[in-house]
């Protein structure tokens, strides 16, 4: 289930809590040059508290961003590879919302990664469910001597948000001690010309890789998986 539906409910109490600020802004203003002190204190302090509310749900909603919500298993990705050479693919990757990207990577498989948040019990016991976000896509080399020699091919999926709620926890992890956010997810299968793979993701936030057709499940089984 795409998660996206609550940032712009974030972000619109970000503007309606902004448009308070401004008319305790301006009620401020008029109590001070009234000389009203008292009053201008009061309506100052109010101004903080819808200021600071809108940054609140500005940033998570910068934050949130990308994320979907994790009920149940859901899909993440299908991908198809086509061979262009000896431990070269050329891969798509096409996602749940109809959008795709296309790469090239080197190895013997692929490996799709993601950024699960997981939160604290008390936050689990109050119904929050877990959030994921697909990181990258990356290519493996089953001989770890070839791995160590060369440089592996990495493709960003989702580029970096301004704000981003996993780097927020791991900069400032006193700032939101409800979410467990140091957690990642990876699957992996091998490369072969012409498979076709489903990538999912459970509700405790692992990727499962399965092959998609019964022709891509026998070429995995002609490499040995």
């Amino acid at each position: 289930m795409d998660f996206s539906f609550l940032v712009p409910l974030l972000f619109a109490g970000a503007v309606i809590a902004a448009l308070i600020a401004l008319a305790q802004a301006i009620a401020t203003r008029r109590h001070w040059h009234a000389r009203r002190r008292l009053a201008c204190a009061y309506r100052g302090a109010w101004l903080l508290v819808f200021v600071l509310l809108a940054v609140l749900f500005a940033g998570l909603g910068l934050a949130l961003r990308g994320y979907r919500l994790l009920t149940a298993e859901a899909p993440v990705a299908t991908l198809g590879a086509r061979q262009l050479g000896p431990q070269w693919f050329a891969l798509r990757v096409d996602f749940p919302d109809g959008t795709h990207r296309s790469a090239q990577i080197h190895g013997d498989e692929w490996q799709l990664d993601a950024r699960v948040i997981k939160w604290a019990p008390r936050a689990v016991s109050l119904g929050a469910q877990p959030l994921f976000r697909v990181d990258r896509l990356s290519g493996r080399y089953r001989d770890a001597t070839q791995a160590g020699a060369t440089v592996p091919s990495v493709v960003a999926l989702d580029a970096d948000s301004i704000m981003d709620v996993w780097q927020l926890k791991q900069r400032f992890p006193r700032w939101l001690p409800w979410i467990d956010a140091d957690y990642g997810s990876a699957a992996f299968l091998p490369l072969v010309d012409g498979g076709t793979y489903h990538v999912t993701i459970n509700p405790l936030g692992g990727l499962i890789a399965r092959p998609a057709d019964a022709a891509t499940a026998e070429k995995l089984k002609a490499v040995a998986w």
